[in-house]
């Protein structure tokens, strides 16, 4: 089997997951990491036996060998970076969101097609057993015509205060999986945005403009809605779950159930809710990644494309421009145009 040569920019919390999942795909080898830490890059070349490792992006898209790059860096860094990727040829995988404003998005999504590079977008719901499930149960009209999304992300707690400043605030860094999730599985563009937020338990985010909880009500173009909540107070874990009602049934995903045991005793029934991000998504990462591997060496069409990341952030900062005005924000006109 011919194996992807491939490289990881990036070595925080999710690029190390990417990085030790390519390492376990069949079809990929880790043939040089990247990080601006030189220690961390060490590290990681060394516990997953990687050849090489460097602290400059730029070696890895001049490396010969690397054919397929996964950016997991800042979002700040990933206009440059897809620049560079798409000079070089190299297939890439870059994290949500695609880049931090608009302009930089149409102006990467422009490139990508004139190059005709591979670009998949990190939206890992969409690689989930449980979405992908539901989408199919959709698509096969068990629910009729579906007519409303609302989808709950809930954090336990808030991301560190230097996390806030480049992160592009809860709509654009949190709640644009939901975005993602609603057009894939409502099979329709969002037209409208109106969103809602405030401070309720972090203070430090006023000075960045961000809230700790978030409400957006979606219009969509075939004259379905939908709402979307974003929250980092769920102290007691964290909460993912999405419901598609339909004109013939509604449909459900996600559970805050980790382990199927319930333990019944004097004071009542109880079970374990799911503590993290990384626990209830664990499959979709690995499939995502898997995914990525077996396009680009198949040499298949991207599964979740630059368009498709382009789509999110403008439903994304429609909502972020919603929230600052207290006023409502048509998404189509920007859709008309791009």
């Amino acid at each position: 089997m011919k194996k992807v040569k491939t490289a990881v920019i990036g070595l925080g919390r999710l690029g190390y997951w990417h990085a030790v999942n390519v390492s376990k795909i069949r079809g990929a080898e880790l043939h040089i990491v990247c990080d601006q830490n030189k220690d961390m890059a060490a590290k990681v070349a060394q516990e997953l036996e990687v050849p090489s490792f460097t602290v400059n992006p730029d070696e890895v898209f001049q490396n010969e060998a690397v054919e397929a790059i996964i950016i997991a860096s800042p979002t700040s860094t990933h206009y440059d970076l897809l620049q560079k990727a798409a000079q070089s040829g190299k297939a890439v995988f870059v994290e949500k969101p695609l880049t931090i404003n608009l302009e930089e998005a149409y102006a990467i999504e422009k490139r990508i097609q004139e190059t005709n590079l591979f670009c998949q977008v990190g939206f890992m719901r969409r690689f989930d057993p449980a979405y992908v499930e539901a989408k199919r149960r959709i698509d096969a009209g068990d629910i009729g015509q579906p007519i409303y999304y609302r989808g709950i992300s809930r954090d336990p707690d808030a991301p560190h205060e230097s996390f806030i400043p480049n992160s592009g605030g809860i709509f654009v860094d949190m709640a644009i999986h939901d975005f993602d999730a609603a057009r894939y599985l409502m099979n329709a563009e969002v037209t409208a945005v109106s969103a809602h937020g405030r401070i309720l338990k972090y203070p430090f985010m006023e000075k960045y403009g961000d809230v700790d909880q978030s409400l957006t009500y979606l219009e969509f173009n075939t004259g379905a809605a939908g709402d979307v909540e974003a929250s980092r107070n769920a102290h007691y874990g964290y909460d993912i779950r999405a419901e598609v009602i339909g004109t013939e049934g509604t449909l459900f995903i996600g559970d805050l159930q980790q382990h199927h045991v319930h333990i019944l005793t004097k004071s009542g029934k109880t079970h374990d809710l799911l503590p993290s991000f990384p626990v209830r998504f664990s499959d979709a990462y690995t499939i995502e990644m898997d995914a990525f591997i077996q396009r680009v060496r198949e040499n298949e069409t991207s599964p979740v494309s630059a368009k498709d990341g382009v789509r999110a952030l403008e439903i994304a900062l429609a909502a972020k421009q919603s929230f600052q005005t207290g006023e409502k924000v048509k998404v189509f006109d920007k859709l008309t145009i791009h």
